[in-house]
């Protein structure tokens, strides 16, 4: 995930020297080509997966991930940025590693090392917050990608000589991805996935430029960074242990959204750094729930159907956060930065109206 999340800092502003990098429309587009690309496979590699076993389709992942890093690094060129981050995006194995996570877990503890697959997605969107500005100055955008193919040959490693393979299993015939796509509660988390990201990714084509507006160098921006991310983690902590121990996982998940909501309508306010800093930690603060919530809730909803389900939710995920970049760019490029908050609370609340109805999670043994 740092492939996504270490560049959101810094990309809008280092593209502004490229060739084409005044076209916001354009660098939102080399920014979320990884996402979109991404999206055309989660599904046969999960489903892959599911037939020749995870290792193997994690590996191949891994291997396009750096030579896609690899490329992105050879030239400081809007296109070729664009290309290598396509290639990254290939790589798509977010449904087969929590499919793996589901396959090397009792019934037990799968929806708590879910929820960790989750919340290790905020830790990454959050830790690229505090070290991508560093970094950037430190070894540039082409430093960066080559630090993603070495992170990227770090897990290659990991998968292949740590990780253990499950025994195979005899798998029952499998639903329609139509079917399991139009499940009511899984669809809602669907749409929550695809709002979350695209919301996400349309928000720090904009913060990075406020926050300099605001008269915060970029080499400044982990003053606001690391502390707003630092403190949303211990924030989210009650509400993540209520809606375990109180069974009350659809209240935690409606507050949530309005949170977000609250953070976007905050932006448009948001005209010093100490209005920043709140709209930040309330974002984070929802967002962290959400991405620790919303995977084990498809992973408990699902049951038997993990992998389908969950490329199917990756899926939507990758196409949220292209969504989100294009769009992004396009409401910049001709309606001004606030804009971007304005779209962003109008699909939270589209989002808030359809996840309404969502029924709490059942015990294991009733899920289906």
């Amino acid at each position: 995930m740092l492939g996504l999340f270490l560049l959101l800092p810094v990309f809008s502003l280092h593209a502004r020297d490229l060739p084409g990098g005044q076209n916001a429309l354009w660098v939102g587009l080399a920014l979320g080509i990884f996402n979109i690309v991404q999206a055309f496979f989660h599904i046969p590699l999960g489903t892959l997966s599911d037939r020749i076993g995870r290792k193997p389709v994690v590996l191949w992942g891994l291997s396009l991930f750096i030579a896609g890093a690899l490329i992105a690094a050879s030239k400081d060129d809007l296109l070729w940025i664009a290309i290598g981050r396509g290639l990254m995006g290939a790589g798509a194995i977010s449904a087969a590693v929590s499919a793996w996570v589901a396959d090397l877990t009792r019934e037990q503890v799968r929806t708590a090392a879910m929820a960790i697959v989750g919340g290790s997605i905020g830790l990454s969107f959050a830790l690229s917050l505090v070290i991508a500005t560093p970094i950037y100055r430190a070894i540039g955008l082409d430093g960066m990608f080559l630090l993603l193919a070495g992170l990227g040959l770090i897990g290659f490693l990991v998968a292949w000589l740590i990780v253990p393979s499950p025994p195979k299993q005899i798998r029952a015939a499998h639903q329609p991805l139509s079917q399991i796509f139009l499940r009511p509660e899984l669809f809602r988390l669907n749409v929550g996935v695809f709002v979350l990201n695209a919301t996400q990714v349309a928000m720090f084509l904009v913060v990075p430029r406020l926050l300099v507006d605001a008269g915060l160098p970029l080499d400044d921006h982990w003053k606001v960074y690391f502390p707003v991310v630092v403190a949303s983690f211990f924030l989210m902590l009650p509400g993540m242990i209520y809606g375990e121990k109180k069974k009350q996982l659809r209240f935690v998940l409606l507050t949530s959204v309005v949170i977000l909501l609250v953070a976007q309508i905050l932006f448009l306010q948001a005209h010093s750094l100490t209005m920043i800093a709140i709209a930040l930690l309330i974002y984070f603060i929802g967002f962290n729930l959400l991405e620790a919530l919303q995977p084990s809730m498809v992973s408990r909803w699902a049951k038997d159907e993990k992998g389908a389900a969950l490329g199917i939710y990756n899926t939507t995920q990758s196409v949220g956060l292209f969504t989100g970049a294009a769009l992004g760019g396009l409401l910049m490029q001709y309606t001004g930065e606030l804009s971007v908050f304005i779209g962003g609370s109008i699909l939270i609340i589209a989002w808030l109206i359809i996840a309404w109805p969502m029924r709490d999670v059942p015990s294991s043994q009733k899920a289906m």
